[in-house]
């Protein structure tokens, strides 16, 4: 099971922390990632995590504000977002991979989701 939390409403060149918080059964070698999807858009990529490796991946138009952590002994995933644009309106998503090495930037690399967390950057 996947929780995410962390999103809200905050002015344009703001700043969000985004909390992916997995339970149950996820062993100790597992990919967690972060997508979005805006009204009328596609779901996207934004970002991921092997809880084991610790090699990340950030979506190449996002690299120079988003940041992603690991707390391995809360199950926990971090997104730090900085400098927050009104385009990064969007429910986020984070998903859980057992694969636990290659971070995947395609949805079909992940075998469950969480809910969303609703982030609205105002102008």
């Amino acid at each position: 099971q996947l929780q995410a939390s962390g999103g809200g409403l905050v002015q344009t060149g703001g700043s969000l922390r985004l909390s992916c918080a997995a339970s149950g059964r996820t062993g100790s070698s597992y990919v967690l990632g972060w997508f979005r999807q805006a009204p009328g858009k596609e779901r996207e990529f934004v970002s991921g995590i092997a809880s084991f490796y610790g090699n990340t991946r950030v979506a190449d138009s996002l690299k120079d504000r988003f940041t992603i952590s690991r707390d391995n002994a809360k199950k926990t995933v971090y997104l730090q977002m900085n400098n927050l644009k009104p385009e990064d309106t969007a429910i986020y998503y984070c998903a859980f991979d057992y694969s636990g090495r290659y971070v995947s930037s395609e949805q079909s690399g992940y075998e469950f989701w969480g809910r969303g967390t609703q982030v609205t950057v105002s102008s």
